[in-house]
């Protein structure tokens, strides 16, 4: 896995690129790729590459060029079909002078040009230069595994990289914080593409390019790939069944091509354990495997990934989280460059760190939830979903909208006993009930939160503007399948994927995802909702295909997650901590917060009244971003 940045003169591409400023946004990734680093620099154009050596080590140093120097590329990921792009490219007339996939990409692109990534099976961003066409391509994954962050200057120059602070090197680049972004990180816990912390810095959407040539404006990303949810129809459960698992290990049998240590990450879930089991049936030598463990057994799942273990053989390391570990917070807020509220950072983190003492290479089992709609979440919207069916919306909203706002809050009780939440659900349509049930903080305390002057800021800008627009492109109109489409291109992208990447990468770990192989990914989306929830059940014809490999109480345990126990940790260790960062002078000062309101989170959570843990772990994690970000 690599980091890459770059300099494009898109005024009149004949500007010459400062060679210092290129290699000290290179320099500034220098986690991401720590074996080997390369620059490229001719007029309008520099290209600059950290690499983390995986397939052939001896010759496949970046920038990578073609035959006459006209077509040169700064890439990070892993292309797993390029053996036979290799053999089609070669066939068609194309030399090679290495064994990597990377000079895949500049041959591909010589043969096909743009539809080049359509035939690209991996993740992957990357950037090409083309002399000849005069053209700068930027590409990402259609499943957005890998990041790809770019902005533009005042006077003309695009700056791109893997992560935001090789572009914050530059000092053209604005650290103006974006009030839509802020709305949207206390709604979600994240920033959702194509949006950053700052006004002027954009990510690159997953699925996309951007073909640019000097002289003309910058063109808006365009969409090369989307989840099709082609129905078919099921008549043999037992053959799908067969069929999901032999394509699932297909995608597990190509990830496993590598010149270095390899293994998996096991928590003892059926993801994980679903990835690990096909490893050990297609490797002839035991898989390594990696887990955490937590003093608390409410959050332990270390005695399950034992047991797989064990039951494939694997050699297993095991690290332990203790409740004083939150030496990390800083660390946090340093590693994700904007605000990022999933606690469950600080586990990932520590698994990655347990991980490369190992191995250079991990499989993860991200991506089944999404898949198979297993997050409990899906089955509270289908549950509201049906009742949302009793009257049509113009009826619901004012009248259930109206006993929403009059009911008495409970708060700190679980969803299902909180008559507000579902009256209020009732008054919304399918997707705002869905973002109600997502929210980090709802409308009414999000509200609070902010000052009147930045509410006035945003203009009447509402979070749920994100999933709007993707929801009015989503290719199907099933309940379940639309809001597992969201998750898609929100939550697993801005989130899930997002905290692996830093986390992995600040290690110098590359971390291949099976389940988001592309072309079991677009498989999945074809089967039936029932087949995927059942009963109240999520996951369950991926459960019922793995029960040849798993036993009962792995497939069918309560979901734990990887979480960590915030919570206590604010009434306990990290109390000092929290009324310092969440009650200090630095949050105060940019104007966004309510003073009042963040004394009444944290006297409410100290107080044992309520748990305002996910709000207090997002105001500390925003804290330690301006602090660093914005001194």
């Amino acid at each position: 896995m690599c980091g890459l940045v770059g300099i494009f003169d898109l005024r009149d591409g004949a500007r010459g690129i400062d060679r210092d400023l290129l290699e000290r946004m290179n320099d500034r990734q220098l986690h991401r790729g720590p074996d080997e680093s390369g620059l490229h620099v001719e007029a309008g154009v520099g290209l600059g590459h950290r690499r983390l050596s995986i397939i052939d080590l001896a010759s496949g140093q970046q920038p990578l060029f073609n035959e006459d120097h006209s077509v040169v590329v700064v890439y990070n990921g892993e292309i797993y079909n390029f053996p036979e792009l290799s053999e089609q490219l070669a066939a068609a007339g194309h030399t090679f002078r290495t064994h990597c996939d990377t000079e895949v990409i500049v041959h591909a692109w010589e043969q096909w040009g743009e539809a080049c990534v359509e035939r690209f099976r991996g993740m992957f961003a990357f950037a090409l230069w083309d002399r000849n066409r005069r053209t700068l391509f930027l590409a990402r994954d259609r499943m957005g595994i890998k990041p790809l962050l770019y902005t533009l200057t005042a006077d003309g120059l695009l700056l791109f990289a893997s992560e935001l602070k090789a572009l914050l090197a530059h000092r053209a680049v604005l650290r103006d914080i974006d009030p839509r972004a802020v709305e949207d990180y206390f709604t979600y816990g994240y920033i959702p593409e194509p949006k950053t912390i700052f006004r002027g810095v954009h990510k690159l959407p997953a699925g996309h390019v951007i073909a640019c040539v000097p002289g003309k404006s910058l063109p808006a990303p365009r969409r090369y790939w989307d989840l099709p949810f082609e129905m078919r129809t099921v008549t043999d459960p037992a053959a799908v069944r067969e069929e999901l698992i032999a394509r699932l290990e297909e995608a597990v049998r190509i990830r496993l091509i590598a010149e270095v240590p390899l293994g998996a990450f096991l928590s003892g879930g059926v993801d994980s354990s679903a990835v690990v089991g096909l490893m050990a049936k297609v490797s002839p030598d035991p898989v390594n495997t990696c887990a955490i463990s937590f003093g608390d057994p409410r959050y332990n799942e270390a005695a399950y990934a034992q047991r797989v273990a064990d039951q494939f053989g694997t050699r297993h390391s095991v690290d332990r989280i203790d409740v004083d570990d939150f030496s990390l917070l800083d660390r946090l807020g340093e590693l994700y460059d904007e605000p990022f509220a999933d606690s469950s950072a600080l586990p990932t983190y520590r698994v990655c760190e347990l991980a490369r003492r190992h191995v250079t290479v991990a499989l993860s089992g991200d991506g089944g939830d999404e898949n198979f709609a297993g997050y409990k979440r899906y089955g509270w919207h289908m549950a509201e979903e049906r009742l949302r069916g009793v009257a049509p919306l113009g009826l619901r909203r004012p009248l259930f909208g109206l006993l929403g706002r009059l009911y008495p809050a409970a708060r700190g009780l679980p969803r299902v006993f909180r008559a507000k939440a579902t009256l209020e659900a009732l008054g919304r349509d399918d997707v705002d009930g869905y973002r109600q049930i997502i929210s980090l903080l709802g409308d009414g305390p999000r509200a609070q939160l902010f000052s009147a002057a930045f509410r006035r800021e945003l203009q009447g800008y509402s979070a749920g503007d994100v999933l709007r627009e993707h929801a009015a492109r989503a290719p199907t109109d099933d309940p379940l399948l639309k809001v597992v489409y969201l998750d898609f291109k929100t939550y697993l992208v801005d989130d899930i994927l997002t905290k692996v990447d830093r986390a992995s990468m600040a290690h110098s770990l590359e971390v291949r995802v099976p389940l988001l192989d592309h072309k079991f990914v677009e498989w999945v989306s074809g089967l039936p909702a029932g087949l995927r929830r059942e009963g109240g059940e999520g996951k369950a014809i991926f459960k019922k295909a793995l029960a040849p490999m798993l036993p009962n109480d792995i497939l069918y345990r309560p979901k734990q997650g990887f979480a960590v126990p915030v919570a206590e940790w604010f009434r306990g260790p990290l109390r000092e901590h929290l009324q310092r960062r969440v009650l200090g002078p630095e949050l105060q000062q940019l104007g966004i917060f309510d003073p009042s309101a963040l004394r009444r989170l944290v006297d409410e959570h100290l107080s044992g009244r309520f748990d305002r843990s996910a709000a207090l772990w997002a105001l500390a994690m925003f804290e330690s971003f301006q602090r660093r970000a914005l001194a």
